[in-house]
């Protein structure tokens, strides 16, 4: 883990190429990355913001965006380099990045001072609208049910169909039977 820095606080190059690394590692096993602006927010707003996202495998850093842009060249996240400009602050979700997008788009409601700029989900760059959207999306798991209840009704219906098909037949047999004795 790299240390935190502030304004005028310099790194040497061993440390630079550390957070490089660090941050090219993350960058290519993450799911989804959101880019805010956090400016005007304390240390103890900044604080919550990464407890609420830590609660659910997930990251809020803050780096100097030339490290960020050149640690993002050879990953999914090279196509968003430009939003690298300005203070950034990064949330990077490595496991269900629909969640990632509910948990910082939630935390921007009770907090005005941060503002989502541009995300990138699954390798797709999208807008702060288009994250919007993805985040009103159930989560995976419901999905998944959701769809597996839509493939079993049709089956369903068709085997009681067969069933009932199967049963008359019974009976129609049953009936003649018992009008030839």
């Amino acid at each position: 883990m790299w240390r935190l820095w502030g304004r005028g606080c310099k790194l040497n190059r061993t440390e630079k190429e550390q957070v490089i690394q660090d941050l090219k590692n993350d960058f290519s096993r993450a799911k989804a990355v959101v880019f805010t602006d956090y400016r005007g927010m304390s240390v103890a707003e900044l604080s919550d913001l990464r407890k609420l996202l830590r609660e659910g495998n997930f990251q809020y850093k803050i780096v100097k965006n030339t490290l960020a842009r050149i640690a993002s060249e050879g990953t999914s996240l090279s196509i968003a380099k430009d939003s690298f400009k300005g203070p950034v602050g990064i949330a990077i979700s490595y496991d269900d990045p629909i969640l990632a997008l509910k948990k910082v788009l939630e935390f921007s409601k009770k907090n005005d001072k941060l503002k989502v700029n541009v995300g990138l989900v699954e390798g797709s760059l999208c807008e702060a609208k288009d994250l919007k959207a993805v985040a009103e999306l159930p989560s995976r798991q419901v999905l998944l049910s959701m769809m597996a209840g839509v493939f079993q009704a049709p089956l369903s219906k068709f085997a009681s169909l067969l069933q009932a098909s199967v049963g008359r037949f019974a009976y129609a047999v049953e009936a003649l039977k018992t009008k030839k004795s």
